[in-house]
């Protein structure tokens, strides 16, 4: 692993070391897990594979529909979270591992669904990931990506306020991007839905560990974006707070 790629694992670490129990107080974390599932068509004799878990917020809502189900996160505090989730559903049907996304430490054509949700943006190497994931996804099985994208002309600016929000973003795929991304793939009879996560700005800053002094910038730039959306999240206000909805695609396929 490279130098560049270990100074940012660390970063993504610090991050949600954190992050870790804040993340789970944020109500939009917890949209559309089920829908999630839904799409994978996962069955009671599949293994699934989440990656970048962490709390296992996802992980935990396969295991209910799978025959067993395997978390694998770069944040050894996100996976005790992880378990802690497991232990309060009375889930048996699961294991965690500690990772990265870019190097899945599991046998090619180990799982029958392979999941990620809202890790792509954290990678400096996105394309590397899916083709972990395809790797170890078996043949005719199901690969699902669900992650932030944005309009294509409101990207540079989305960016620049995330990274100062949360110093381990690196980039947003835009909407053409991400297109471009599963057509290179491989992956076949692909699909693709969205979906909105609303977000007031005091619980996602409640959730954040800028750099020191720049959580006044976030929250002013984000406010004065009110009826703007310059940012391309729908600032408003609503009773009296501050809300925005990140736009989230959701691309599910099999592997040839």
């Amino acid at each position: 692993m490279s130098s560049n790629s270990d100074s940012h694992n660390e970063r993504i670490v610090d991050q949600f070391t954190k992050q870790s129990i804040p993340f789970t107080k944020v109500g939009g974390h917890f949209d559309a897990v089920e829908t999630l599932v839904a799409l994978s068509k996962v069955k009671k004799t599949d293994v699934v594979l989440d990656v970048a878990c962490g709390p296992g917020i996802v992980t935990c809502a396969f295991a209910q529909q799978a025959s067993r189900a395997v978390g694998i996160d770069v944040t050894p505090a996100m996976l005790e979270v992880a378990q802690q989730r497991q232990v309060e559903q009375h889930l048996s049907n699961l294991e965690w591992h500690l990772g990265d996304a870019n190097q899945l430490p599991f046998d090619d054509e180990s799982f029958d669904v392979v999941v990620t949700r809202y890790s792509f943006h954290h990678l400096l190497n996105p394309a590397a990931a899916l083709g972990e994931m395809m790797r170890v996804c078996k043949p005719h099985g199901v690969v699902l990506v669900a992650d932030i994208a944005i309009a294509d002309q409101k990207s540079a600016y989305f960016d620049e306020l995330e990274t100062l929000r949360d110093p381990s973003h690196v980039h947003a795929l835009t909407e053409t991007e991400f297109d471009q991304l599963i057509r290179q793939s491989g992956l076949r009879n692909c699909a693709c839905t969205s979906y909105p996560v609303d977000i007031s700005l005091d619980a996602i800053m409640n959730a954040s560990f800028p750099n020191p002094g720049d959580e006044e910038i976030v929250r002013n730039r984000i406010t004065e974006d009110v009826e703007l959306n310059n940012l391309g999240i729908n600032v408003r206000r609503v009773e009296n707070k501050i809300v925005y909805s990140v736009p989230i695609v959701v691309y599910v396929g099999t592997k040839a």
